[in-house]
């Protein structure tokens, strides 16, 4: 078996390409590649690692023939194009835990540094001055600190700050009450942090919801001295307003290690008094960097080796662990969606895929990613678990997740039905010995078969000697046939044929058959 092939493009800790080679792939380090350059040599990778520097658009995805996965050594992707890797079926993941710690001490520190102007009376003393009366610093000890956003980052500085007795006021809509009693924080709307806090820290990514959070009518919504810090994304706070804020005294100090426009070569920020800055800090520290640089080829190694999928921005996380369960009902899932794809897929306007029994306990999402998959085959032959979403989204199809706990009469059982303008058609599945994908209904009508390889697909009027009769045709064309499959609502009604064949059943053949007493339906299908 052929090895992953995986491109390191940007510096980082050598352990990384170690942790490659040790899981199974074959690794190449080449930093410093034009764009150009990259796009000559990406074809031949299955992964590509990178930091900041690299940036991965469609151009370099275009050339990314074979490319099956994106790890952002960090938490920015602002250098990925998240969408084009998207309609490509490329996974892009970063690592957002791997630098937490250090961005949320270096949020601390500036506080620090703005809480007692140590830039200033660094540059002053150094200066030979001695102007211990100019710098009259202010306590943080119970004083409140105001934290926009309490996700990973933002509860480690929640911590800090209650271990340097601050009271602290979270706002983050997705922060439950219960979650706020275990961080031991405030919960509040954002009108009441900012009105509130001393110090204001921000904590939360860059969002159409997000950008310009403390906008200028914000900004005057504050407690007058108060300090704010930002090592999460330029753009979460309006410069110029921030500049007039600081000029005026209503802001205290400000302290930024992001900026809107990066590499920050000039702001209306640069000299204003009581504002510190630093490029882009908030994950440079040695251990930050190993961390992250560890993580991201652990993630990589394992989604192209064994299929887990962990901190992907572009598809459902599937752990190692869940991966080896949940693999034979992404195979059922993959085929029912291939079924109801090829046997209804003219004008589809939803989707349901349900879930009971043993299927009602696992992670739902990869089972959905794998029956999108095996329906948006029917549109595109480049399409897996990342695309298929996007595709689905693309043609308007509303997509609906069930999981019912009650019990059937299958251990498992997967279900999905999709909306046509002829009304709703439906398909279910389960696993035969926990593993084998086995279909158990089709359009109404009970019927085991497995689905593999190349089948025809017939809906007839049950009469005698029908199944001789397309047996005949077939064998007369010289089609062998594999497995018989029958199903019918009831005696005389309509009846379901399903047969595995070894090969390919042509268009004359299928006419042939369509032109037999009692046939309504044929259609050659291909698993």
């Amino acid at each position: 078996m052929t090895k992953p092939r995986v491109l390191i493009s940007d510096k980082m800790d050598p352990n990384a390409a170690r942790i490659f080679t040790e899981n199974g792939c074959e690794v190449d380090v080449i930093t410093g590649k034009s764009p150009e350059e990259l796009a000559a040599i990406i074809g031949s990778y299955d992964g590509l690692a990178i930091r900041s520097a690299t940036k991965v658009t469609s151009a370099i995805l275009d050339a990314a023939t074979n490319l099956k996965v994106i790890g952002r050594a960090g938490i920015g992707v602002d250098n990925v194009d998240i969408p084009a890797a998207s309609a490509k079926g490329v996974v892009v993941m970063n690592t957002p835990f791997g630098n937490s710690i250090t961005t949320a001490e270096h949020a601390i520190a500036l506080m620090f540094a703005l809480a007692r102007q140590l830039p200033e009376a660094d540059a002053s003393t150094q200066a030979g001055k001695w102007e211990k009366n100019r710098f009259m610093g202010v306590e943080v000890t119970g004083k409140t600190l105001g934290l926009i956003g309490a996700g990973n980052i933002g509860s480690i500085v929640a911590s800090r700050a209650l271990g340097l007795k601050m009271k602290v006021v979270a706002y983050d809509p997705f922060l439950t009450a219960e979650r706020a009693i275990e961080l031991g924080v405030e919960k509040a709307d954002l009108e009441t942090l900012l009105a509130r806090a001393d110090f204001i820290t921000l904590h939360t990514p860059l969002t159409a919801e997000t950008k310009n959070i403390l906008s200028r009518e914000n900004l005057a919504r504050t407690k007058k001295g108060v300090r704010i810090i930002n090592c999460a994304r330029g753009g979460l706070v309006d410069e110029v307003a921030l500049k007039e804020a600081l000029d005026s005294g209503h802001v205290a100090g400000a302290a930024l290690d992001v900026f809107q426009t990066e590499p920050a070569h000039e702001s209306p920020l640069f000299g204003t008094p009581n504002f510190i800055c630093t490029p882009h800090l908030g994950a440079s520290t040695t251990e930050a960097q190993v961390n992250v640089a560890l993580q991201v080829a652990e993630q990589m190694a394992e989604y192209l080796t064994t299929g887990g999928v962990t901190n992907a921005l572009n598809m459902p996380s599937l752990s190692a662990e869940e991966a080896p369960k949940l693999k034979p009902y992404m195979a059922l899932a993959e085929r029912l969606g291939s079924l109801v794809g090829q046997l209804a897929h003219d004008n589809l306007t939803k989707i349901a895929i349900e879930v009971e029994g043993a299927a009602a306990q696992l992670n739902m999402k990869p089972i959905t990613g794998a029956v999108l998959a095996g329906l948006m085959k029917c549109y595109s032959q480049t399409v897996n678990m990342v695309n298929a979403p996007f595709l689905a989204r693309e043609r308007g199809l509303d997509v609906r997740e069930v999981r019912h706990d009650r019990e059937g009469d299958y251990h498992t059982l997967v279900r999905v039905t999709v909306g046509t303008s002829q009304g709703d058609r439906s398909v279910a599945g389960t696993l035969f010995g926990n593993a084998q994908p086995r279909l158990v209904e089709i359009f109404g009508i009970g019927i085991e078969a497995d689905l593999e390889g190349d089948m025809l697909y017939v809906v007839n009027q049950d009469s005698p000697g029908f199944i001789g009769r397309i047996g005949t045709l077939l064998g007369e064309r010289g089609i062998n046939i594999g497995t018989f499959h029958l199903g019918r609502r009831e005696a005389g009604g309509e009846a379901v044929l399903l047969l595995s064949v070894d090969s390919p059943v042509p268009a004359h053949c299928i006419e042939a058959a369509r032109a037999l007493p009692g046939v309504r339906t044929v259609r050659a299908l291909k698993f």
